[in-house]
């Protein structure tokens, strides 16, 4: 399921115009862990894709890597230079006590056993060590508005969905103790608030994600009605940014610390 469909190797439509966006997005997630846990600290990505997140936190001078369990994500970031090793969590090999900080960036929603996957996070930060986690927050707005049809189901790939309270909850069980709780994130958002609303009317559920991803064909009613929605877009954003400021974003961000 994870090497097929929208996950399937390959650069997406409009990959080279989209790249400064994406910078950007991770620069607001660099920006959230640098407030708690400052370069050159000893960080590792769990669930790294194609490396773009490890490059960058490089870049900004933390040590970084990345552990990646599908294979055209292993391929990728070796493609840009990103140390990232092929292996789940459950597999990787990880000194105890030996990360700063670890990021999870949408990946807990993928695993069977996400309370687990935290467990074995935690073993390998040193105390007081720091977690950055993103998920959907099924509590939102956008999952109100876009309901069997949310962007940010994608069942049967996510096994798990999560509210503010949940994510907490979880955290607190395995040890950490969360430090904030972020709803305005711009990488996933707006784009889910706005897409959640559309598949609303297209026959094919995330018509222009899965475009983009070379998973729907180019030629469809479904390409008619997204042209059509397009204009709506910034009055998405605004339903958004509401809904953040309600702390009902559409993904949220916990920061969470390892207890000592």
């Amino acid at each position: 399921m994870h090497e097929s469909g929208a996950y399937s190797a390959g650069d997406p439509r409009l990959a080279r115009a989209a790249a400064p966006l994406l910078s950007a997005f991770d620069r607001q997630r660099l920006s959230m862990l640098s407030a708690v846990v400052a370069p050159p600290a000893r960080l590792l990505d769990a669930g790294a894709g194609r490396g773009r997140f490890v490059a960058a936190a490089l870049a900004a001078g933390y040590r970084a890597r990345g552990i990646e369990p599908s294979r055209r994500g292993a391929i990728a970031a070796a493609a840009i230079g990103a140390p990232v090793e092929r292996a789940a969590i459950e597999e990787a090999t990880v000194a105890a006590g030996s990360l700063d900080a670890v990021t999870l960036w949408h990946v807990l929603e993928h695993v069977e056993e996400p309370g687990a996957a935290l467990a074995r996070i935690g073993s390998w930060l040193r105390p007081g060590g720091v977690l950055l986690v993103g998920v959907p927050n099924l509590a939102s707005a956008q999952a109100r508005v876009g309901g069997e049809r949310w962007f940010h189901l994608d069942v049967p790939r996510h096994r798990v969905h999560f509210t503010e309270a949940g994510i907490d909850a979880l955290l607190r069980a395995q040890g950490f103790a969360p430090v904030r709780a972020h709803h305005l994130l711009a990488e996933h958002n707006p784009f889910g608030m706005w897409q959640s609303a559309v598949s609303r009317v297209t026959a094919r559920p995330s018509y222009l994600y899965n475009l983009l991803k070379r998973n729907a064909p180019a030629r469809s009613s479904d390409l008619a009605i997204t042209l059509l929605a397009l204009p709506l877009v910034p009055v998405a954003a605004i339903a958004e940014l509401a809904a953040g400021l309600a702390r009902r974003g559409g993904t949220i961000a916990v920061l969470a610390r390892r207890a000592p």
